[in-house]
């Protein structure tokens, strides 16, 4: 199509494939990424505005694959496709964990990211193409991303790495690493192995740093490639008089309190602490609020 943008890297032998400018031209940022015939979609969305009274993150972030994709429709007494599986909780979850650490800490807008599993080819997974198209659509939006992530699979066949290896080589792989990193650091790093040397360990992860930075400079390339400016993200600094203020008149006190090994007692004199807290902080902030005091004693604690 004429408005496409494609960006095309070769992953140690692969093709993986990213897309914008076709699905979802309404969402703060959207992209298709492929490998293989897998295909995954995904949109986000955010308010303009944070939410008033919380102290977190509403980040949201959706998974879903519906039997369509593999081509086939749901058999048996029961046929329509209810609630996310283990799968796509699962799934969800590895693309939220190396994302959320990477907004703003005072960031409160709504954010939702939406990935849907398009095509199966029975043979790429879509879990870590989830993760690489959240961070390809969350850069193709303007949202405070620090920076664009990248994640591979990595297996060991024979003693050969195989990036993103196929489920016939996972069933005969002695490692199944998952690694999620930025352009100059790993940012997430879980998986299982036969008891190999961690001098294999080391060499996998280099292996896929490797990949997940060609994976990065091309969402940087997909982003260029859709007429827009490189991001440069300056995240500012939150007004930290309150806590400031906090630390300095129950900072030491608390840490004695806190090494007290009786529960109830250290409970008591925790309250005791922070009611004594509380009317100090009143008196050189009468404006302060309960959710202001609860977030700065969350933050000393």
């Amino acid at each position: 199509m004429k408005d496409a943008k494609t960006v095309v890297l070769d992953i140690a032998g692969k093709t993986l494939k990213l897309e914008t400018g076709v699905l979802a031209r309404q969402a703060a940022g959207s992209c298709v990424v492929s490998l293989g015939e897998t295909v995954i979609f995904s949109a986000v969305t955010a308010s303009k505005s944070p939410r008033e009274g919380i102290d977190y993150f509403p980040l949201q972030v959706e998974y879903r694959e519906k039997y369509y994709a593999a081509g086939r429709y749901p058999g048996g007494y029961i046929k329509r496709e209810a609630r996310p599986s283990e799968k796509e909780i699962l799934s969800a979850r590895l693309t939220d964990r190396p994302l959320r650490p990477l907004f703003p800490q005072t960031f409160r807008n709504d954010v939702q990211i939406n990935n849907m599993l398009l095509s199966y080819d029975d043979e790429n997974d879509s879990d870590i193409l989830s993760i690489v198209a959240a961070s390809t659509a969350l850069l193709l939006s303007e949202l405070p991303l620090f920076a664009p992530v990248a994640a591979v699979r990595v297996g060991r066949v024979d003693g050969k790495f195989i990036v993103n290896p196929t489920h016939k080589e996972r069933a005969q792989s002695d490692l199944n690493l998952v690694y999620a990193a930025l352009r100059d650091a790993p940012l997430m790093i879980e998986g299982e192995a036969q008891e190999i040397p961690e001098a294999d360990l080391v060499a996998a992860m280099k292996v896929a740093h490797e990949a997940t930075t060609k994976i990065i400079d091309g969402q940087l390339e997909l982003r260029r490639k859709a007429g827009l400016p490189d991001k440069v993200f300056v995240e500012e600094p939150g007004d930290t008089s309150l806590l400031d203020a906090a630390r300095d008149l129950s900072g030491s006190d608390l840490a004695e309190t806190l090494m007290i090994a009786g529960k109830v007692e250290r409970g008591e004199k925790v309250a005791e602490l922070s009611a004594n807290l509380e009317a100090k902080l009143l008196e050189r902030f009468p404006e302060m609020t309960k959710e202001q005091f609860r977030s700065a004693s969350d933050e000393l604690h």
